[in-house]
Formats: structure tokens, sequence, C-alpha cells
């Protein structure tokens, strides 16, 4: 049996955010969760990407495999020595107005002295016949705890738009 603990919720204002933040993560639970409903800027038919750093970690230490569609092809990538962990996609501006995207990303062990794991599932939400989803396996080869995670809107390439929602979960295991 698990219990979910909300941690943190952390909504954008007015103009947008560079980065959704979670600092200070008690190191009580298990595992980790987050939820995410979120609009990126990126304003042209690309996918936007939800990506991450644990403890501010800039060097060239994540890496992932990742499966998705875009409602009329599947296809597959990966990625090593990247400067940030790859989770899955949500709603960009030039999507349909005002509708956001869905993300999950969960953390096992995220106090444990090994590389940190973590899976990630996304979907685009777009009134059209091309909305993109996923489902990502991912890696941080750092060691240390994590206690803070920041979130970006596909690599910080662009921003998170007002009203995007992250709330951070423990999870406690009995």
């Amino acid at each position: 049996m698990a219990n979910m603990i909300p941690i943190s919720t952390v909504t954008v204002g007015s103009g947008g955010a560079s980065a959704i933040s979670f600092t200070e993560i008690p190191q009580i639970y298990t595992d980790l969760k987050i939820l995410i409903s979120a609009r990126g800027s990126r304003s042209n038919s690309g996918s936007q990407t939800v990506s991450l750093r644990f403890n501010s970690d800039s060097g060239a230490n994540y890496s992932y495999r990742r499966l998705y569609g875009d409602g009329s092809t599947l296809a597959s990538d990966s990625g090593t020595g990247d400067a940030y962990g790859t989770a899955g996609y949500v709603a960009k501006a030039y999507d349909t107005a005002n509708t956001f995207g869905n993300c999950e990303i969960y953390i096992p062990n995220y106090i444990g002295s090994s590389q940190k794991s973590y899976s990630s599932e996304g979907v685009e939400e777009n009134n059209a016949t091309l909305s993109y989803s996923s489902l990502v396996a991912g890696l941080w080869t750092g060691t240390a705890p994590i206690n803070t995670i920041l979130l970006y809107a596909s690599a910080g390439s662009f921003t998170w738009e007002q009203h995007s929602t992250a709330t951070l979960y423990g999870i406690r295991k009995y």
C-alpha cells in the first residue's frame, strides 16, 4: 500500500515563467510523483516537451528512451549525455487556445545513493488531427539525494504560459 502526500503546487502567473521549481524537497518519502497541467510558449508545429533538472545539475548527466506518436505515426528515439532530462509532451501556444496538456513524472528511490531513474508519460491535448503523446524512461547519473527539481519547457527554449500548474507528491510505502 502507498500513500501519496502533496508537498507543493506551483501555478505560473501572468507573464509566464522560464521554469517551475520545487526546492527543499523533504527527504522522508520513498518516491516522488509530479503531475503537470501545462502549456508552453512554442508557436510552431513542433512538439513541446517537459525537460527537467535534478539538484540544478546542468552537466551532460541525463539520458532517455522515448516512444511517441502524433496521431498518425509511431516512432522512438533516445539520447545520452544530455544537459536536461527529457519527460513527456504538453500543449504549446500553436495548439488550440486555452488548452493544456498533461504530463506525469514518477521518480522512485529519490533519496537513494545510486543513479536516479524516472518514468514519464505526457499528452499534448489539441483539437486537431496532429497531437503528440509519449512514454519516456529516463536516467540521471547523479547519486546524491534529490532535493530540487526544475521543470522547463523544451530544455528552456520556451517559457511556461500563465495557469500552467505542477504538483509534487511524496509517496510513502507501508
